[in-house]
């Protein structure tokens, strides 16, 4: 069983997207698939919920350590979405079930200025600093074409001490298509191929990690 844990200390840089559309790829792809929505908004459980007939399921389950002992056994991907404003104390729960860490992060001051603190007090926990838990930030709602989104990037290469593993660029289909229970991998459209190719080098880092 593959854990990922999604974290950040800034509310609204979207955990509960990445958390979302990696279950609707490892779904699509057969694997057995489970939320764990620790955020009191439940946005990702309800999103679970939502998840019609013509797409494979994802289990989603509210609460924090005690839903991860409710997972089934054959259960082969997890994702924790955890809440808005979480440290280390907060993390404990879950980092020993860990395999890897994402750590999503909006192109904005405000928001590289939360997030640096957050990766250096992630830094010192133990199974991190050992090497032993791999953590990745990921570029979300992204606008390539202007200066804020290419500082950004150029400010967490020089700063984070993880590596930026994939750029998501800004885009309506993510809203769309959470209201409906679905992600961009339950389509095959030219258009959300696209799409897609943002999400493939973080896939291949979560595949080379596990």
């Amino acid at each position: 069983m593959l854990t990922a844990l999604v974290a950040s200390s800034k509310g609204g840089c979207g955990k509960s997207t990445l958390v979302t559309q990696l279950a609707s790829h490892w779904a699509q792809q057969g694997r057995r698939t489970a939320i764990v929505d620790a955020d009191r908004q439940g946005s990702s459980y309800r999103w679970a919920a939502l998840r019609p007939d013509g797409v494979p399921g994802v289990l989603g389950l509210e609460g924090g350590r005690k839903a991860l002992q409710k997972l089934p056994a054959d259960t082969e991907r997890v994702l924790v979405d955890t809440p808005a404003g979480t440290d280390e104390g907060d993390l404990a729960p879950y980092l020993d079930q860990a395999d890897v860490v994402l750590v999503p992060v909006l192109p904005s001051a405000f928001d590289l200025n939360a997030t640096l603190g957050f990766l250096e007090r992630l830094r010192g926990i133990g199974r991190v600093r050992r090497g032993k838990l791999p953590v990745a930030l990921v570029g979300n709602r992204l606008k390539p074409w202007t200066h804020a989104s290419q500082d950004a990037l150029a400010q967490l290469a020089e700063e984070a001490p993880f590596p930026v593993v994939a750029q998501l660029r800004d885009s309506q289909a993510y809203v769309l298509l959470s209201a409906l229970g679905k992600g961009i991998f339950d389509y095959g459209s030219e258009q959300v191929r696209n799409q897609q190719q943002d999400w493939l080098p973080l896939l291949r880092w979560i595949k080379r990690q596990a």
